[in-house]
């Protein structure tokens, strides 16, 4: 099949504005596709890279996983009393019973991006500043916490505060005191463990977006640069 400009799809779809115009400068369809498919894959291997490791959580404060904040009393009582360290190692359970889950992260995140439709491709083009990151999200998130639930439950179990954190919790969650995801520990660990994953995702995003150039990909400066 001949390969079509990319002008002219962008004429043929209202609404496309400033976006349109960019992709009006000599693209072609296979360009465009392929630039994007590069930049979800890069912001997915990177993010995953970032967190799926020791300290990925616990040593990032833009993801460092905080005790629920239904616990704090719990907290400081324990503090008051000499426990402090039956605090900081739930918290540190928390963060690495998400750096043991984010590395699965990685085969559903490609598998989005290889499974992309030509309408996620035009929906990631027209989005806006974070259309990549997004992407994920609507794509990935329901399937991803599902996946990284049962690693969370693993890695937290052993650690005495959390049947005493769940057993209170699904009491609050069930007068409505509390959100259904945060009725459990595992469950607050894997949706942190997931905004985490989706901020760096959106941080690599931003990157390619801001400076295509210094990615080193030819296609990225090419597909990214003309947006500029």
């Amino acid at each position: 099949m001949q390969r079509r400009k990319f002008t002219s799809v962008v004429l043929s779809v209202a609404g496309w504005g400033a976006w349109g115009r960019s992709w009006a400068a000599g693209l072609t369809e296979t360009d465009a596709a392929s630039g994007i498919r590069a930049a979800l894959e890069r912001g997915a291997v990177s993010a995953v890279g970032l967190l799926g490791k020791t300290d990925g959580f616990l040593g990032n404060p833009k993801v460092h996983i905080p005790l629920p904040s239904f616990l704090n009393d719990v907290a400081r009582l324990l503090k008051a009393t000499g426990q402090q360290k039956r605090v900081d190692a739930l918290e540190t359970a928390l963060n690495r019973a998400a750096e043991a889950a984010v590395p699965e992260a990685k085969s559903l995140l490609i598998g989005a991006v290889k499974g992309m439709s030509v309408e996620d491709a035009k929906q990631v083009l027209t989005g806006g500043d974070n259309s990549v990151t997004q992407f994920f999200i609507n794509k990935t998130r329901e399937s991803l916490g599902v996946k990284f639930l049962p690693i969370v439950t693993r890695a937290t179990e052993k650690v005495a505060l959390v049947d005493k954190y769940n057993a209170v919790a699904g009491k609050a969650a069930g007068f409505g005191l509390l959100k259904p995801q945060d009725a459990s520990i595992q469950s607050y660990v894997t949706e942190k463990a997931l905004d985490g994953l989706y901020l760096m995702i959106g941080e690599e995003e931003k990157k390619i977006r801001d400076n295509p150039l210094a990615t080193g990909s030819a296609i990225l400066k090419k597909v990214f640069g003309s947006l500029k």
